[in-house]
């Protein structure tokens, strides 16, 4: 349907597009189909789809977020305001050129678990809560710049960069939290949803 990489996502249980539209401030709001709606999003604003399967995705390749850069406190407190309001929710954050993999679960209002890879970086600047059971399935998740890392052989920093993440990891653990963007077929029956900007971007 086209959302998926190469964008930033959330994914809400048991909301409606309006909740989540609401819930992220946005104005300017405008009606829109899937495909014209994601495929604007991709360039600014966010797109709030219809629910599918019980599950409302917004997603914007710069602007979900609200000026948070994905992978510290900020990213936190944002997914932790969301998450008093809905209770669950699940973010995620992909990009294969600059080898930016992230992903965040909020369970009962409360983030229990996030992690970002910074590839061109070289690190892990947001490491929170347990991996999940499909992340220890995976092999990823579970390693970050540990102590010393300065003198790592070149086989011990290859064993680090192959235990970091790509974008089909961060699918496939949105496949097994809940739903994964790229498994909702093409012309699948869906109302048009809603697209804005978030307060302060015009």
């Amino acid at each position: 349907m086209g959302m998926g990489y190469k964008t930033s996502w959330l994914a809400v249980p048991g909301a409606d597009s309006r909740a989540v539209a609401d819930a992220l401030g946005l104005v300017g709001r405008v009606a829109m189909d899937w495909e014209t709606g994601s495929e604007a999003a991709y360039k600014r604003g966010v797109f709030v789809a219809s629910p599918v399967d019980g599950w409302t995705l917004a997603h914007g390749r710069v602007h979900l977020d609200n000026g948070c850069d994905g992978d510290g406190p900020a990213i936190l407190d944002w997914l932790g305001v969301l998450g008093r309001r809905f209770g669950d929710l699940q973010y995620f954050s992909t990009d294969r050129i600059g080898e930016y993999h992230a992903w965040a679960r909020v369970e009962a209002g409360r983030v229990v678990r996030a992690y970002c890879f910074h590839g061109c970086a070289g690190d892990v600047p947001l490491r929170f809560g347990e991996p999940t059971e499909i992340e220890r399935r995976l092999g990823v998740g579970e390693r970050w710049l540990e102590e010393g890392w300065e003198n790592w052989s070149e086989a011990e920093s290859d064993d680090w960069r192959a235990a970091m993440p790509d974008e089909q990891h961060v699918m496939a653990i949105a496949r097994n939290w809940g739903i994964c963007p790229l498994d909702i077929p093409e012309g699948a029956p869906v109302d048009d949803g809603i697209y804005g900007f978030p307060p302060g971007v015009e």
